[in-house]
């Protein structure tokens, strides 16, 4: 069954309602529970992360690589993360991700990928920019299995 797809921009004012989950269920914590083997989702699904929009480096907590189905230590390009997107979650999101850029705006958008093991997942990805004065540094947000 595919959910119903989310997809949509907010003002950064609005960031703590979108964050309330990362609140409630701090990453920080869960990354002392580590999964039974590599690919494992850990305890509440959700992971943290980080992209400097500098050089596209990327910034995974634990729970981000279990979503992908990596090992936690894995070094994971911007290019190899949206690969595992499927073809259509991927032209979303990078069109999303360009507006969030460009307007200084968060975004929330359901998405489907194909896990390391070629295992289908949606996802909810949740990104707000990281702004210096009038210009987007890093996007951060969360990553939740749906």
């Amino acid at each position: 069954m595919t959910p119903l797809a989310l997809k949509h921009t907010w003002p950064l004012w609005e960031q703590p309602r979108h964050f309330e989950l990362g609140h409630v269920l701090n990453c920080a914590v869960t990354e002392i529970i580590p999964p039974a083997s590599v690919g494992a989702l850990n305890l509440h699904h959700v992971g943290c992360w980080e992209c400097d929009l500098s050089d596209n480096a990327l910034t995974w907590s634990g729970g981000v690589y279990d979503l992908f189905g990596l090992p936690r230590d894995a070094d994971v390009s911007r290019e190899q993360a949206a690969s595992y997107y499927c073809e259509d979650s991927r032209a979303k999101m990078e069109s999303l991700r360009a507006h969030s850029i460009k307007h200084q705006r968060g975004f929330t958008l359901d998405v489907q990928i194909s896990t390391a093991a070629n295992q289908n997942r949606w996802m909810r990805l949740i990104a707000v920019p990281v702004c210096n004065g009038d210009r987007a540094i890093a996007l951060h947000g969360l990553k939740l299995v749906i």
